[in-house]
């Protein structure tokens, strides 16, 4: 099957940049000379240049033409999954806890509503092979008549918990990733009981308006998780 012309300017300028025949700040072949060579219209070569913008493998100077941009060596994708990761999965889930909380100040601050505002918090034990393995807390802004329906939200990940209210595609997720050494109480749902460290993970996520739709915290024993991130 013949790809279609725009496809093929893509690939064919991908190359050249991947084998440094092109390199950054290098111009790219002008849409005319680009139209000539194909023997495209216009309109088929601008798709193609759209593409290869979009992927961020050029930039456009108005007046001036394209140029070949400066990959972003340190830029990578994540791919993060509450329940699955590279080496574990968890096939078990307790819900530990549901009520209508009133927020401190650090979580009015993080989903930017008053200290007045109540917040649903949802606590959950994540278990691999009958052992905990994570220590997971949620809380979501509440609004009244929201109906709380613990079956759904024992076993769903955190994107799904907001579904409802804001479809998944219009989700904005923001990712924190760091290492802590746990408390009294995370130790002993997680039955720690040596020095070991946690990975804990934040995810907040945003609606179409960049407001705070939720606050989500998982405590992850080190020796369960394993994330990884590859470079586009």
């Amino acid at each position: 099957m013949v790809s279609p012309v725009y496809l093929r300017i893509v690939e064919d300028i991908k190359k050249k940049i991947n084998s440094a025949e092109l390199k950054p700040g290098d111009t790219v072949p002008s849409e005319k000379a680009l139209c000539d060579e194909y023997g495209a219209s216009r309109m088929t070569v601008r798709k193609g240049l759209a593409v290869l913008a979009n992927e961020g493998y050029i930039y456009s100077i108005p007046g001036k033409g394209n140029f070949v941009r400066k990959p972003e060596l340190n830029k990578y994708t994540i791919y993060y999954d509450e329940k699955n990761n590279s080496i574990n999965s968890v096939d078990q889930t307790k819900l530990l806890e549901v009520n209508i909380i009133m927020p401190d100040e650090k979580l009015a601050s993080d989903l930017q509503i008053t200290k007045n505002k109540n917040v649903i918090m949802i606590r959950r034990l994540f278990y691999t092979d009958g052992a905990p393995v994570a220590y997971d807390v949620k809380y979501l802004l509440y609004q009244k008549g929201m109906p709380i329906v613990e079956k759904e939200i024992e076993h769903a990940t955190f994107p799904e918990m907001l579904s409802k209210k804001v479809p998944l595609f219009a989700l904005k997720k923001e990712l924190v990733i760091y290492s802590a050494v746990p408390g009294d109480d995370i130790k002993r749902y997680l039955n720690i009981y040596d020095g070991l460290a946690l990975l804990v993970v934040e995810q907040k996520l945003y609606n179409t308006e960049n407001k705070p739709m939720g606050l989500g915290i998982t405590y992850y024993r080190g020796d369960y998780i394993k994330l990884q991130g590859i470079s586009e």
